[in-house]
């Protein structure tokens, strides 16, 4: 059995966005919360699909994601920054779900 792990409700508060009036975490955030790579949830969530409600997730547009690149202050591509936030899904959190 794998080792418990649990995450502190600040961390977890500081990783929610507001965006389109939803509250929201990147993929990425919480793949980190989960302990995998953003690759593997992502898979898991496409090859669960129909697990999940059709508005779990969205993709941002080019102008959501420079606001959020200027916001939370991630570094470009080409300077050591991450992959293009536009490409980043975004988890809609529901926690009635």
């Amino acid at each position: 059995m794998g080792k418990l792990s649990i995450v502190p409700a600040k961390r977890i508060e500081h990783s929610i966005l507001l965006i389109r009036g939803e509250k929201v975490m990147l993929d990425s955030i919480l793949a980190e919360l989960y302990g995998v790579s953003t690759g593997a949830l992502n898979q898991a969530v496409k090859r669960n699909a129909k697990r999940f409600p059709e508005d779990f997730m969205f993709r941002l547009t080019n102008e959501e994601s420079e606001c959020l690149i200027s916001q939370i202050v991630i570094s470009k591509i080409g300077r050591g920054g991450r992959r293009k936030l536009q490409n980043r899904i975004l988890m809609e959190i529901h926690p009635n779900r």
